[in-house]
Parts: structure tokens; C-alpha cells; sequence
């Protein structure tokens, strides 16, 4: 056996492992570090797993990573996000399907805060389902606003996946946080249209409410949100001004939070505590899984996969769009049996030296690699999003349901990547406007 068959060999393994649920930062460092000692000796695989973690982890970017957990940690638990859903509500009260738009706002607002899809679906499932189902819209309809917002976690400044991606790909992670900005922005309003015409053309998913809102309770949801939406501009505006790093913009997030905290009388010692514990067993979970996927990509390196999919893919390489679409249909399909993370860091050591090879802008590539990881959230059978929606509801819902409300968004998904392959400006223009 060759060594870029040992190197496919490795790759299989891998996936069958994680889909037999064993712990992905595990799996790829077991996996690399065997694969090194075959392709080359024990005391070199014992040589690389014990440097990679001290170079990896010392990493000045990585601390961005838990500065932006503990800003989201601290903007949830001191209350900064309550009220978004029905300040939302309030001011999308005529809009057909008002409840199911006002999950998709609120979701963007939350996700910018906490960065996490996960943490925004299973926050809007105790929150905006329960007041959909009562309001009798569709389970499908109500299920899958909630699944498909919470993606836009991954896509909103500040993403995990985002900052992994820039120190894998080496990359500026702020170009990366203002080229999400309008992606973002866009599948917001791609999802709120396709509810909006759904309800106008099936009145009965979604019945209008007769709720009159006054003037004053407008006054008051925006006296009651003001903090989070500060909170945001702040941190993208001093990215986008070049005031500061991502990492120093992570940090001063965080210190924002706490300060807004303190002014509302609501940030106290076990709430600073439990952010801080949160934020610490998040990061040590990431960082994980960043140490077992760089093990992983140096044997991938070793093995010489990169140079023969180079060959093999040379038809695709010529042709920059064919090769963006290939690894789109790559990413739909393994996104359905693996997780954002694990499919991102298993799959970079493997496509980046292809898109080197393309001349490719790995800014506009990591847009759309994170635009398909967020459609893998959705996807069955492994759509995480849903089992946290499951987890929430208990037996009010079925898993199928679930699935079948997606269905309608994930076409949406496909017509906003479609857009953003089409059109790389819509990434692209606000990082060229950045100093």
C-alpha cells in the first residue's frame, strides 16, 4: 500500500468513526498520529503530537476564541438578548407569518452575540415555538424557522467557525467577519421572504393576529434591546474602522458586555462565575478538536492525498466555479452525517491546496464553506439543529415534522449559496472597504 492510499485509508476511517459517535478531536489526532508512525516512524509521530499542541494552542488569533464565548455568555446570561422575540413580534406584527419572521430577526441578533447556531436554536425553541404553536401556526412552519435561524450563528461576526476557518486557511479573520456581514444579512431576509409569500399564498399556515401595538410598547422593546444591538455594532465597527484585531475585538466585546451588565444592575458574581466556567469548558472542548485536526492535517500533508486530488481534479481546477461546485455538493452530502466542526477541519486539509492551485479568493471560498456547514445544521439524518429543537420540545413535536418544515428553508439555502457563488461582490465588497 502507498502512501496516498494510506492516506485514503485514514480519511475513511475517520468518517466511520465519527459517525459512530466517538469524539471528533479524538478521532483525528488517533487517526493522524497512527497515520504518521506508518508513513514514517513512531518517534516522529511521538515528535509532531507533542509540538503541535504548544505551537497550535499559543496561537495569539485562537484567543479570540474565548474572548467572543464569554461575550456571548455574559450577554445571555445577564439578560442582554431577553425580550429580542417580542420586541421582533411587536414591530412585525402586520407582516404574514409575523412570529415566525420575528424568530428569524431575533435569531440574527442573538447569533451575532453568542456565535453559536446551536446555542440560538435551542434558546428560540423554549421561547418562539411554544408561543407559534399556541398562536396555531404550522408545526412545520414554526420547527423549521427556528432550525434554519439558528444557522445564521455560524454565518453572523462573531462565528467560531469563522475563526477557525481564518487559522486554518491563514487568512485575515477580520476580512472573514465583515464578509459574513452581508451573507448574513441576505439569508435573513431570504428566509423572512419565503415565509411571508408561504403565508400569503396559505393563509392557514400562519393566522393573522389582531394584536393593535401601541406606540409607547415600541418605545419600550427597543428601551429593552438597545443593549445587544450596541453591543454589535460596536464590535464589528471597530473590526471594519481597523480600531482593533478580531482577537482585541473578541476582548473588548466582552468587557462591553460586563459593563452593560453592570449599568442594567443585572451582571452578578454567579452570573460573572458561571460565564467564565461556560466560556472555559467551550473553549477547551474547540480546542480539542483544533489540536486533533492540525495532527490530522500534518498526516494528510505526509501522505501526498493533496498532490493527487490536485491531479485528479485538474478539470475542475481550470474551471475555479466547477471546482466550487463540486465541493458544494461534497459538503451537502458528508453534511448530513457530520457536524459543522468535525466536517470543516476534516475536509480543509484536503481543499485548500486545490483552491491555492485555482487562485481563488479563500475569503469568498470561506463564506460559502461556512454558508454549506450552515445547511448541514438542517440536513438529515444528522441535523443537530433539530435534535436540539427535539431535545427542547419533548413529544409536542415529531422529528419529522421538524425535517419536513426545513425542507422549504433548505431550498432557500440553496437559492441565497447560489446567489453568493453567482456574485462574490456580495461577500467581498465591505472587507475591500475595510482599512
Amino acid at each position: 500500500m502507498d502512501r496516498v492510499d494510506i492516506g485514503f485509508v485514514g480519511v475513511a476511517l475517520t468518517i466511520v468513526f465519527i459517525l459512530f459517535r466517538v469524539p471528533v478531536g479524538v478521532v483525528l489526532a488517533t487517526v493522524g498520529f497512527v497515520g504518521i508512525a506508518v508513513l514514517t516512524s513512531i518517534k516522529a509521530a511521538w515528535s509532531i503530537a507533542s509540538n503541535v499542541p504548544f505551537e497550535l494552542i499559543g496561537d495569539w488569533n485562537l484567543s479570540a476564541i474565548p474572548m467572543f464565548l464569554l461575550m456571548g455568555f455574559l450577554a445571555s446570561e445577564a439578560g442582554l438578548t431577553r425580550g429580542l422575540f417580542q420586541a421582533a413580534r411587536i414591530f412585525l406584527n402586520r407582516v404574514p407569518g409575523g412570529l415566525a419572521s420575528a424568530t428569524v430577526v431575533a435569531s440574527a441578533l442573538f447569533a451575532a452575540a453568542s456565535g453559536s447556531s446551536v446555542a440560538t436554536a435551542a434558546s428560540f425553541s423554549r421561547i418562539a415555538i411554544p408561543e407559534m404553536l399556541d398562536a396555531h401556526y404550522d408545526r412545520g412552519l414554526a420547527c423549521g424557522s427556528v432550525a434554519v435561524a439558528g444557522t445564521l450563528g455560524a454565518l453572523i461576526p462573531p462565528s467560531i467557525l469563522m475563526i477557525l476557518f481564518g487559522i486554518f486557511a491563514e487568512v485575515s479573520i477580520g476580512k472573514l467577519f465583515l464578509a459574513g456581514v452581508v451573507p448574513g444579512i441576505l439569508s435573513a431576509l431570504v428566509f423572512i421572504l419565503l415565509i411571508t409569500f408561504r403565508v400569503v399564498a396559505r393563509p392557514d399556515l400562519a393566522p393573522r393576529t389582531d394584536v393593535i401595538v401601541t406606540r409607547q410598547e415600541k418605545l419600550a422593546a427597543v428601551l429593552d434591546i438597545w443593549p445587544l444591538p450596541l453591543l454589535i455594532a460596536l464590535v464589528i465597527g471597530s473590526i471594519f474602522a481597523g480600531i482593533v484585531t478580531p482577537t482585541e475585538a473578541g476582548a473588548l466585546g466582552a468587557l462591553i458586555a460586563a459593563l452593560i451588565a453592570m449599568a442594567r444592575r443585572s451582571l452578578t458574581v454567579r452570573i460573572f462565575s458561571k460565564s467564565v466556567v461556560d466560556t472555559i469548558a467551550g473553549t477547551a472542548s474547540i480546542f480539542v478538536v483544533i489540536v486533533g485536526a492540525s495532527i490530522f492535517a500534518r498526516f494528510v500533508a505526509l501522505s501526498g492525498m493533496a498532490g493527487e486530488l490536485t491531479d485528479l481534479l485538474a478539470f475542475a481546477i481550470e474551471r475555479p466555479i466547477l471546482l466550487v461546485v463540486l465541493t458544494s455538493v461534497i459538503y451537502v452530502f458528508l453534511g448530513m452525517f457530520l457536524e459543522s466542526v468535525s466536517l470543516m477541519l476534516l475536509t480543509l486539509p484536503l481543499l485548500l491546496p486545490l483552491y491555492h492551485s485555482a487562485g481563488i479568493d479563500l475569503i469568498w471560498f470561506g463564506v460559502i464553506c461556512v454558508k454549506l456547514l450552515e445547511i448541514g445544521l438542517v440536513t438529515p439524518p444528522v441535523g443537530l439543529n433539530v435534535y436540539v429543537i427535539k431535545g427542547a420540545l419533548g413529544d409536542r413535536v415529531s422529528l419529522g415534522q421538524i425535517f419536513r418544515g426545513t425542507t422549504w428553508f433548505l431550498a432557500a439555502d440553496l437559492v441565497t449559496l447560489a446567489l453568493l457563488i453567482a456574485f462574490p461582490v456580495i461577500s467581498l465588497w465591505l472587507p475591500a472597504l475595510s482599512k
